[in-house]
């Protein structure tokens, strides 16, 4: 929806996310707490007791349960779905309730087993889909400058990058660029610090960094690599996809996963949609996983108990299974609200303690790292 130039725009929310991910990683180890299963913290704990501001504190935890139900649960259930119908035919319905029980077995195990999952299910996402991506661009070598050029004018004079009477506006490319930008790394909402706070780590300058290293890969590698191969590949045309997107008449396999499943197709024959979609289920699993631990930890910060924490997890694993048949746009206009309210608190804080963050950076490169 945003052309071409929205992948840049995405480039730079993830070099800004590489600031805001590193500080809300630091603020979150170093003012976490000792709860009865491990560390407590995130957002909600440096916004009240760095900031001192229980009000934000409480705003940013009851936009974050939303975000978890749809970002973080239906968003990633239903592009586990599409992948899989798209390349194997496999019923979406089914492949939800397959997706909610597997999530329900890890959950009761808390952050520990989640951490235990998706450390074994995220390198090997990232292995197999990277070195398929990188088979695609090795291939296509030499339509990758034309593709990057694509970019970079669809993002500075986006009304040329097409042609004709008709083209992406700067305001939708910088619109989704950075959306999507935020959705992949979630620097700025605050929310993979809660794991972070789990870290058994020396220093919380240190932590800080590895918030760098993850805004990177998720976005910069991964993301740049899926909008590269999409480009290279054939499947996608600018200047049909704007006509298509104005007319509201898109078909499905021409979005999400089942369009990045026919890039890889083009080049890799059936084994490039099978990569796609393996990659994919690791993937938005562990994301799954992660949300869902985070919505946990928002309840016990409002309710200070885990009384309420059963019947989130009823309402989690319900809307895997919705989300595996759902299809349309409301839900993530309903995702990007949710992030701007998460966002809005979070870097609030960020920017008041920023001072706190620079200095445990300096005393941490003083002592050598």
């Amino acid at each position: 929806f945003g052309g071409p130039g929205a992948v840049f725009w995405m480039w730079v929310s993830a070099l800004l996310g590489m600031m805001t991910g590193c500080a809300e990683k630091l603020l979150s180890v170093r003012y976490r707490r000792a709860g009865p299963a491990g560390w407590l913290g995130g957002p909600m704990y440096y916004i009240r007791d760095g900031l001192k501001s229980p009000l934000l504190a409480g705003w940013f935890a009851l936009a974050c349960l939303p975000a978890t139900l749809t970002g973080g649960d239906m968003v990633q259930s239903s592009s586990i779905a599409a992948a899989l119908q798209a390349t194997f035919g496999w019923d979406r319905l089914a492949v939800g309730a397959a997706v909610a029980v597997l999530t329900g077995l890890v959950m009761v195990g808390g952050i520990g087993r989640i951490a235990r999952v998706s450390s074994g299910l995220v390198p090997a996402m990232a292995l197999l889909y990277l070195g398929g991506g990188a088979a695609v661009l090795a291939a296509r070598a030499d339509q990758i400058p034309e593709a990057m050029a694509l970019i970079f004018c669809s993002a500075l004079r986006p009304e040329a990058a097409v042609g004709g009477g008709m083209g992406y506006t700067l305001a939708a490319a910088l619109r989704y660029g950075v959306a999507r930008g935020v959705f992949t790394n979630e620097a700025g909402l605050g929310t993979s610090a809660m794991a972070h706070a789990a870290a058994e780590v020396d220093c919380p300058a240190r932590q800080g960094m590895w918030g760098i290293v993850e805004v990177c890969v998720s976005t910069l590698l991964v993301c740049t690599a899926t909008a590269l191969v999409i480009l290279v590949s054939g499947v996608y045309g600018p200047a049909d996809a704007l006509v298509r997107g104005a007319l509201g008449a898109v078909p499905p396999d021409r979005l999400g996963a089942p369009l990045t499943a026919a890039a890889f197709s083009s080049v890799l024959g059936p084994w490039g949609g099978a990569v796609v979609s393996l990659s994919l289920l690791l993937f938005a699993f562990s994301s799954i996983l992660g949300w869902s631990w985070y919505g946990e930890q928002s309840i016990l910060y409002l309710t200070g108990s885990r009384r309420l924490v059963p019947a989130y997890r009823l309402m989690f694993l319900s809307c895997v299974v919705l989300g595996s048949v759902w299809e349309g746009e409301a839900v993530w206009e309903l995702v990007d609200l949710c992030n701007a309210l998460m966002a809005i608190p979070n870097l609030t804080a960020l920017l008041l303690l920023s001072p706190q963050v620079l200095r445990e950076l300096r005393d941490w490169e003083r002592t050598g790292g």
